[in-house]
């Protein structure tokens, strides 16, 4: 059997006459975009552009819901209720909903974004109040989650369509979460490592720890960043790597039935 794997990136994250991210060029090389969904980032009128650029390039549609913070993009934690998450999920997934059937397309999946998808990969009551607000606002959607995370647990429990993601360009600890981004050593900014490691991933269902055991870990789609002109390069790079290793790159639905 072909290996499949897709590749996912934030989207839509500029706001009124703010420009942020190189969109229509990483849409050229993913096969999912997350559009922000107005609470961290994006307006309706973003939100609209987006969903029509990923719809014109066959990429699969999601949300991408945060905490209400602008200012500070969705990365500060925030302390609500699981009933104020359930309803912001619900919310901001609803909005993005109605663009992409304007667009005349279907929503695919749903990834939280920053300190609320960090809180929640953790937190399995947090992960249980996005499950269900996705469960309610898109019931057929795909929770795109962190590998081996409460959100996938969560997911499950409430009979949600679920798919793990991994970071190609980001450390691992030997129980199979991230680094923290406060440590130095939390990046991997060397393509020559970063891409192989991902081709790994998907291929032998294997990381290297940063204390250099091996973990097992599941990867149905691999996050990439168009932020600025050598991110769009590296997403190349590692699609074309992942093809060269005989890897379909598909969108979502693909990987895990839609």
């Amino acid at each position: 059997m072909v290996p499949r794997v897709d590749l996912n990136a934030d989207l839509g994250e500029s706001f009124g006459v703010y420009r942020l991210g190189l969109d229509a060029e990483v849409l050229r090389y993913v096969t999912s975009a997350n559009i922000a969904c107005g609470f961290h980032a994006g307006d309706p009128m973003v939100m609209a552009r987006t969903v029509a650029m990923a719809a014109e390039n066959g990429v699969g549609i999601g949300a991408h819901p945060g905490y209400p913070d602008l200012q500070g993009f969705g990365r500060r934690n925030m302390e609500l209720a699981p009933e104020e998450v359930k309803n912001l999920v619900i919310y901001q997934v609803g909005a993005l909903t109605a663009f992409a059937r304007a667009a005349g397309r279907p929503l695919q999946h749903v990834k939280a974004h920053g300190a609320l998808y960090n809180m929640a990969a953790r937190d399995l009551r947090l992960a249980r109040a996005i499950a269900e607000g996705v469960k309610a606002a898109a019931p057929d959607a795909i929770l795109l989650a962190l590998a081996g995370s409460a959100m996938v647990r969560a997911a499950e429990e409430v009979g949600l369509k679920v798919a793990q993601e991994v970071f190609a360009d980001r450390a691992y600890n030997a129980d199979g979460t991230l680094v923290p981004r406060s440590r130095p050593d939390a990046m991997i900014h060397d393509p020559e490592i970063a891409i192989p490691r991902a081709v790994r991933m998907v291929t032998e269902g294997k990381v290297t720890a940063i204390t250099g055991e091996e973990v097992p870990i599941r990867a149905d789609s691999i996050c990439v960043h168009g932020d600025n002109p050598e991110a769009i390069a590296f997403v190349a790079r590692i699609r074309r790597a992942l093809e060269e290793a005989g890897v379909e790159v598909v969108p979502l639905a693909q990987v895990v039935g839609g």
